[in-house]
């Protein structure tokens, strides 16, 4: 028994370890909004030049989040990486309204298929309600880049000539992690 004792404290200390990890991980209570990412699915391919945007309508519902994570895939065919801003409208019944948030958040897709992820975290963004989340192009692509895109997703929005317009139907899939807060 005396020397099962230091044991046992070993024991039970290594399990305290192992949980207050766990919870660490488990800071937030997430989940994902838009449309969910696919593989191998029909693609849409966008004129992006420097200014135009492309989005979607997402429900964050009636109370606040943390938008932690911003993902799409793309398959970027131009020669150069596709940099882009990302832009959080709030949105209403006339479609997209104000932007929400002044701070710029930049990214970059690289040439060829890639599965982009911007991190929003440090920029502690909340929000609730409806928004549009579009990426902006930074620079003239034109249209040599295709994203996954679903039907019956409830459209996607781009901005071009200073004015949105809803594509039906067919929505790109984007989405966005987020936490309670």
């Amino acid at each position: 028994m005396i020397t099962l004792l230091p044991k046992l404290k070993y024991v039970a200390a290594l399990l305290l370890l192992t949980a207050t990890a766990t919870i660490a991980q488990t800071k937030y209570k997430t989940r994902h909004i838009g449309n969910k990412p696919r593989d191998g699915s029909a693609n849409s391919s966008f004129d992006l030049r420097k200014g135009n945007q492309v989005g979607i309508k997402m429900n964050i519902g009636h109370k606040p989040v943390q938008l932690l994570k911003f993902h799409f895939d793309v398959q970027n065919g131009n020669s150069d990486s596709l940099k882009f801003k990302v832009n959080v409208y709030r949105f209403s019944d006339e479609g997209p309204q104000e932007k929400l948030f002044s701070q710029d958040i930049y990214g970059a897709a690289p040439t060829g298929k890639s599965c982009v992820n911007v991190d929003l975290e440090p920029y502690n963004l909340q929000a609730k309600g409806t928004i549009l989340v579009a990426i902006e192009s930074l620079h003239d692509y034109g249209g040599d880049n295709h994203f996954p895109i679903g039907i019956l997703n409830g459209g996607t929005w781009t901005y071009k000539n200073n004015h949105w317009k809803k594509i039906p139907i067919i929505g790109v899939d984007f989405n966005m992690l987020v936490a309670k807060i």
